[in-house]
């Protein structure tokens, strides 16, 4: 049965983020995930999701100043020195949450950058983050973003994204397959899901346009979450999404696997 984990930067909007674990223990889920823990200390974070008997299973590494319109510094030439301060953060911050993985946002590259000094960029982080999480026993996720919602993202397909962990060349490092980013920028999420499934090491959903819950949309996420149950997918899928209304009321969809 496919394994839901509640991403509490999303769900539950109208509660204090630290109010948000007790919240979706409440619900039914045993997990949660979140965006950027770091306004609030990592003890204080811990200390929530482990009150509350859940297990973190993802947070993003630092993404850059989201005031100015920045996704992630990854990419950018010249800011290698704050990702690598980031990428210590975050260590701790997953450390004091018994999180096992922490997702990298590529960010949206400079007009002025030429494509593949970004890529230099990229793969040389990728490659310390890396190794920085193995040695803490951490695995790297990297994650494409749809360029409708984040126009110019740097890495908004699965083939982008492969290409950048095949540069970096480390065995933890995988792709987070974000259902639905791909929707918009590919399609064919069965099969794709099905061939990409031995480099998937997370994996989040949301229906599409909205990026409401499933049944909002387009996505038959009923039929979607069964082929990935069916094909070996073990994982967690986040559920990052903005609910359309009451986030308990609109977990209907989710009473089968909670």
């Amino acid at each position: 049965m496919p394994k839901l984990a509640a991403n509490v930067s999303t769900l539950f909007p109208q509660l204090d983020f630290l109010d948000r674990f007790a919240a979706a223990a409440s619900a039914g889920f045993r997990a949660v995930e979140y965006q950027f823990p770091y306004d609030w200390s990592a003890q204080a974070v811990a200390e929530r999701a482990h009150e509350a008997g859940l297990e973190v299973v993802l947070h993003n590494l630092p993404a850059g100043d989201r005031a100015k319109g920045e996704r992630g510094i990854a990419c950018l030439p010249g800011r290698s020195a704050e990702f690598r301060e980031g990428v210590e953060g975050a260590i701790e911050y997953a450390r004091a949450a018994r999180c096992p993985r922490l997702n990298c946002l590529a960010g949206i590259a400079p007009a002025d950058a030429p494509r593949a000094r970004c890529l230099d960029t990229l793969v040389e982080n990728l490659r310390y983050a890396a190794a920085r999480l193995k040695a803490a026993g951490l695995a790297l996720m990297v994650e494409a973003c749809n360029t409708r919602s984040m126009p110019g993202f740097f890495l908004s397909t699965s083939a982008q994204v492969l290409e950048a962990l095949d540069a970096a060349g480390a065995d933890n490092a995988f792709l987070q397959y974000d259902i639905f980013h791909m929707q918009i920028m590919e399609g064919d999420l069965a099969r794709t899901i099905e061939r990409l499934l031995p480099r998937i090491g997370h994996m989040q959903l949301a229906d599409v346009p909205e990026r409401h819950e499933p049944g909002t949309g387009e996505i038959n996420l009923g039929f979607l979450l069964a082929h990935i149950d069916r094909i070996g997918y073990r994982g967690w899928i986040g559920c990052e999404y903005n609910p359309s209304g009451d986030t308990v009321q609109g977990l209907a969809w989710a009473k089968p696997y909670l």
